[in-house]
């Protein structure tokens, strides 16, 4: 499995995706940026994903922006763990409420 998906954390409101490209490119290749926002306001939710061209640059960026501050935060950068999956059923149980 491919090391070169990054986790960004604890991130301002107000950073780009051009301002992580340019931050991360110091440490290699940028092959994409993803700020992850909310589905109902379009806001960012503080995270987001950066793929970078190699595992090396990868673990150099971890290395060199983990805990750096960034437009007034300091942000988290980790290798990305693989998404879980939701499975095809909610929580949700209900039931009734009625009486015996």
């Amino acid at each position: 499995m491919s090391k070169n998906r990054l986790f960004v954390g604890n991130m301002s409101y107000g950073l780009t995706e051009v301002d992580l490209e340019n931050a991360f490119a110091e440490f290699g290749t940028v092959r994409s940026v993803t700020i992850v926002t909310d589905r109902e306001t379009g806001r960012p939710r503080g995270f987001g994903f950066v793929e970078m061209g190699t595992d090396e640059e990868a673990r150099a960026a971890v290395n060199g922006l983990n805990n750096r501050e960034l437009d007034g935060r300091a942000i988290n950068v980790d290798i990305a763990k693989p998404r879980e999956s939701r499975g095809g059923f909610g929580g949700g149980g209900g039931g009734g409420g009625g009486r015996w």
